[in-house]
């Protein structure tokens, strides 16, 4: 265990090369993620929005007008 320790601290303490770098498809990837991210936080604030409208009509009894 002391020894698993110890090897963890040397490679977070050690700096070593990556040599990598983002291909235009990372970003693309990256991308869509916030997207598809924003388009999920905007549903449950829309939905979450009806649900407590509705909730609250039924309360009061607010007729919608035709």
């Amino acid at each position: 265990m002391l020894v698993n320790i110890i090897l963890l601290i040397i490679f977070l303490v050690v700096p070593n090369n990556a040599f990598a770098y983002i291909d235009p498809g990372t970003g693309g990837i990256l991308l869509q993620a916030l997207l598809a991210g924003f388009a999920a936080v905007v549903t449950f604030i829309t939905m979450s929005w009806r649900r407590l409208k509705n909730f609250v009509n039924k309360i009061f009894k607010i007729k919608k007008k035709n």
